[in-house]
């Protein structure tokens, strides 16, 4: 019975993700500043995905295209060893 209890308290401690961009108000993104779009990237330099940052699909792909474009601009780096 005590793995039963423990499943419903893991369920209550769940939180609901939320997009921030919608919670803030944000339109769009800018790709001109890599210090927000590092946010939205892993130490390897991977675009982290929807269920791990909690963006809607529309700024999710908003966000990828504007971590693309500072890439081509070479405002981010691609590939990184220590990226953060």
């Amino acid at each position: 019975m005590s793995l039963v209890n423990e499943r419903v308290e893991r369920k209550d401690r769940i939180q609901k993700k939320y997009c921030r961009f919608q919670k803030a108000g944000i339109k769009y993104v800018d790709y001109k500043d890599p210090n927000f779009l590092l946010k939205f990237v892993n130490e390897q330099g991977k675009i982290l995905p929807r269920r791990l940052t909690g963006n809607s699909l529309k700024f999710q792909r908003k966000v990828s295209v504007a971590i693309k474009r500072a890439r081509h601009l070479a405002l981010m780096p691609y590939v990184a060893d220590g990226l953060k």
